[in-house]
């Protein structure tokens, strides 16, 4: 079983910083890529940011020069550092995990969201 814990949400004012964090735990062979990914009330889920085993990564449009991810591979750790906050960044922020277990089984894993909220 493998589980994905977020921390690091909040309240927070414009212009602010904030740092999300993800941990995968369990039944982990390897981890391919994590990222991010947000929802805002009455939108789709979208791609904020990922990265890859070997450090490739990609940022949506929305948060270049902005958020930066980065990744703790030995930890099984991946980090959102978000800057600049607007409040078009208020969502739902999830970990994605794409990696394969122990049965060697390939397939991506959500944690349970924190919220962001960007207001003054």
């Amino acid at each position: 079983q493998v589980r994905l814990v977020e921390s690091g949400g909040g309240l927070v004012q414009p212009g602010a910083s904030l740092r999300l964090s993800c941990a995968a735990s369990g039944s982990i062979l390897r981890i391919n890529a994590m990222g991010w990914y947000r929802q805002a009330p009455g939108k789709q889920r979208e791609l904020v940011a990922s990265v890859t085993s070997g450090g490739s990564r990609n940022y949506a449009d929305s948060v270049k020069g902005r958020f930066t991810i980065s990744r703790d591979n030995a930890q099984n750790t991946v980090y959102l550092q978000m800057n600049s906050l607007k409040a078009e960044d208020t969502a739902v922020y999830y970990c994605n995990a794409d990696l394969t277990n122990y049965s060697i089984v390939r397939r991506a894993y959500w944690g349970q969201g924190t919220q962001v909220t960007v207001s003054s």
